[in-house]
Parts: structure tokens; sequence; C-alpha cells
């Protein structure tokens, strides 16, 4: 039962998230561009080859930052800096939904992003990586829908499903590239995704613990939610920097704690994604594509005529 009395009027419909689906879909085959979303400290467009840059608009304003533009192993990829090129842009000010719609818009059919975290477990170290599977969202001030009634929004409702928001085939790609280039990884992990920019209080983060969260950090939510709502193959590869505030035995995390891992992060994130791409583009995603389509249209509602 879908909560809320204003539910029971409305009937399912088939809503394309955009009216130029570039994805072409078609018996099983796709035309793949991969969208890469960098978080802090990696947006690197030194990984693509023939860049070009590229402004570009949405329906929900700019993007953060011009989109780069490329290929990796002669895959098509669009890059883009959440949080601008110069760092600017507070978690809670990114504009998620012209940063996804953007790469939606571009014609990607996946998106690849890097998330710098705190640990919350003892055997999740700084420096190792985990590929999410799972969030909890604590943020409060963001958008988290397309569907927001406005006139250039898709018409509707989107009760997308969220059992499942990371796409497994994409995560079991990127898992298996980190294993071979031997970094220290998870393959699951659950995000405690906080509103920021501060970082958690000692209690807070004992909560997040006791919560079963595995990583902090502050952008995975509405990212993840935004791009399933689009039908784009999301993953994420949590770039741990430090052990959050929940050890009584270690100083608390703090921007001088956090900086110390960034390049080593930075080069394990770029190795990942120019390993994993080639390996996505070896493999039929039509089925896969046709059925993140099936989710949002199963789940999107419009008003009763």
């Amino acid at each position: 039962m879908l909560r809320g009395d204003g539910c029971r009027k409305r009937r399912s419909v088939n809503v394309q998230p955009l009216d130029t689906d570039r994805a072409n879909i078609d018996n099983g085959t796709v035309a793949l561009n991969i969208g890469i979303i960098g978080g802090t400290g990696i947006a690197n467009p030194d990984i693509l080859e023939n860049q070009r840059e590229k402004d570009v608009d949405t329906p929900y304003g700019k993007p953060s930052d011009k989109l780069i533009c490329g290929t990796i192993g002669g895959v098509e990829c669009a890059l883009l800096a959440r949080h601008g090129r110069g760092h600017t842009i507070l978690p809670s000010d990114v504009n998620y939904r012209a940063n996804v719609w953007a790469m939606k818009q571009e014609g990607c059919t996946h998106l690849l992003v890097t998330t710098a975290c705190g640990s919350l477990r003892e055997d999740i170290h700084p420096g190792d990586i985990a590929v999410l599977d799972q969030f909890i969202d604590r943020t409060h001030k963001r958008l988290q829908t397309f569907y927001d009634g406005t006139a250039a929004a898709p018409v509707g409702i989107c009760h997308i499903s969220m059992a499942e928001p990371f796409c497994t085939r994409t995560r079991k790609i990127l898992y298996d590239s980190s294993k071979e280039l031997g970094f220290g990884c998870r393959d699951t992990g659950t995000a405690v995704t906080i509103e920021g920019p501060r970082f958690s209080s000692k209690a807070e983060s004992k909560l997040w613990r006791a919560w079963g969260g595995h990583i902090v950090n502050m952008t995975t939510v509405p990212e993840v939610v935004l791009a399933n709502e689009v039908g784009l193959c999301y993953g994420a590869i949590a770039l741990v920097t430090d052990y959050d505030s929940w050890r009584d035995d270690e100083e608390s995390v703090s921007v001088d704690s956090v900086l110390k891992t960034f390049k080593e992060n930075s080069i394990k994130a770029q190795k990942i994604f120019l390993k994993s791409i080639p390996k996505i583009a070896q493999q039929s995603w039509g089925e896969t594509l046709k059925s993140n389509q099936e989710l949002i249209k199963n789940n999107t509602l419009m008003p009763s005529t």
C-alpha cells in the first residue's frame, strides 16, 4: 500500500524520463555512455581521451560545472565535478537534480561515482574502499525527485523503489576491478548520508554504527535516488579517509586527517574506473536498462482524469 490518501485516485502510466532518450534501447542492444561524478578531490579530467568541455543546462538549472566529455578505452564518457572543479559547492547546495539530469540528457546509461567517507567499522580502514549497496538517509534539506509538478518536470508522481538502489551488475564490476588492482575493498556497504558540512558528533557516530552503517558521507542521497528515477545503472565507490568520531581512543575526524588520504584515494579511484569501464562495455546491458525503465513505469502514478 502506498502511503498518502492522495495516491488512491491515480493510475500507473508509462512515463519516459526524457523526451529525447538517447540510450537507444532496441532489441537488447544499447549505445553505452558512462557518466562519472567525481567527489571530493576526485574529478581529474586526465583519465579521459579526446577531451572536450560542454556547457549544458537542464530544466532544473545548471549542473555543478561543465561536463568534460571524452573516451576511456573507446567508450564515450562524461565527467562532472560534484562540488565544482574549485570545490566551492557545499554538499547540501549541490544541484543533484541538474547533475543527474545532465548526465541522462547527455545519453548516459551508467553513472559511476566516488564519495569520500568516514569508516564506522573497525575492519574498514582509511585508504580502503567499499562498493556501496545500501543507504540510510539522514538529510533533510534536499530535493529527491524530478517529479515535482513544475511545467518542465515529468508528469506524475514517481514512488521509485529503493530496495536495491545500487546496480548489482555495475557493483560487481567495480568490486572485481578493485580486487584485481590489489586494493582493500568490501563488496557491500551501507552509507549513512548526513547533511553536512559539519562532521558527526561522537554520539551520532556511535548511533550510525548501532544502526548498521558501514560508512558515513554527505552525498549519496539524493544522487542515487535521482539516478534511479531516470533509469541509470548507478555504482558508487566509497573512499575511506578516516574513522569519523566514534572511536574513544583516537582523535575525531578533521579536515587535516581527511586531506592526508586524498591523493592516495584519488589514484585508486581513477585506476578502478579505467579498469571497470572497458569491462562494462564488453557486456550487454539492453535487458538491464529495459528493466530500469519498467521499474519507473510501474512506480509512476498520474492524477485521474
